[in-house]
């Protein structure tokens, strides 16, 4: 069984008992320590998490169609352990999904997640609006141990409008992951185009994803936008 922490903000403490398997970024381990010498090995994954590979290599020609392509790393753990995980001091989030539960994640954003997480990639025609295009990955939780541990550069924002009802509106390009019990709940796209664009005057907030306050969900967001979106007329 494995236990997700976040040591100090910037890193991911895996504490495994027994036997079990992780998945994370490739790369992303960064200290150990174990009983009796090592008892945990890392193995490239050249396809992707699923068990039957037909699965695993049609997300695998998806992931890179998609541009949602995340070099992965299977952690095999053959007893009690603990491993330490950590992406250029990026700050780590942890989510345990309910069963059913998905979180819709930029792939860049992953660190690391548990098998009892459905891990895909699927279509969102809004993302044609943000940097990554039309794609983004989603987990989902499909067991009791659903762990999943996400990057944000720099102290994310997290808004939440289960209880409040309110609406969110957010930039596309400072997206880390949304998360709903009611299907993917995904956005809305809204825009505030005006004859402004067309000479050049336009505010730089053109487009934003938006939420119904009729649509439950939490939102985690970078302190800041991706460089390099995809904008469409906010020069």
């Amino acid at each position: 069984m494995l236990n997700f922490e976040v040591i100090n903000e910037l890193s991911l403490k895996v504490t495994c008992t027994g036997n079990d398997v992780l998945f994370t970024k490739a790369g992303a381990f960064i200290a150990g320590e174990s009983q009796g010498g090592k008892n945990y090995r890392f193995e490239k994954l050249l396809l992707g998490p699923q068990s039957n590979l037909m699965q695993a290599a049609l997300g695998s020609l998806t992931r890179r169609v998609t541009r949602e392509n995340l070099p992965l790393m299977k952690v095999t753990m053959n007893g009690d352990s603990v491993t330490y995980y950590a992406n250029h001091g990026q700050h780590v989030v942890v989510y345990k999904l309910a069963q059913g539960e998905i979180l819709s994640v930029e792939s860049e954003n992953i660190l690391a997640f548990t098998q009892d997480c459905d891990y895909s990639v699927r279509f969102i025609g809004c993302g044609i609006f943000s940097q990554k295009g039309l794609a983004t990955s989603t987990l989902t939780g499909a067991g009791p141990n659903a762990y999943v541990a996400v990057l944000s550069d720099g102290n994310p924002i997290a808004m939440d409008n289960t209880d409040s009802h309110a609406t969110i509106s957010v930039d596309p390009d400072a997206v880390i992951c949304w998360m709903s019990r009611r299907g993917y709940g995904d956005p809305q796209i809204r825009s505030d185009l005006s004859w402004k664009n067309l000479i050049g005057q336009a505010s730089g907030e053109s487009y934003a994803y938006e939420w119904s306050g009729n649509e439950p969900v939490c939102v985690l967001l970078h302190p800041c936008e991706r460089s390099g979106g995809i904008r469409v007329g906010i020069d």
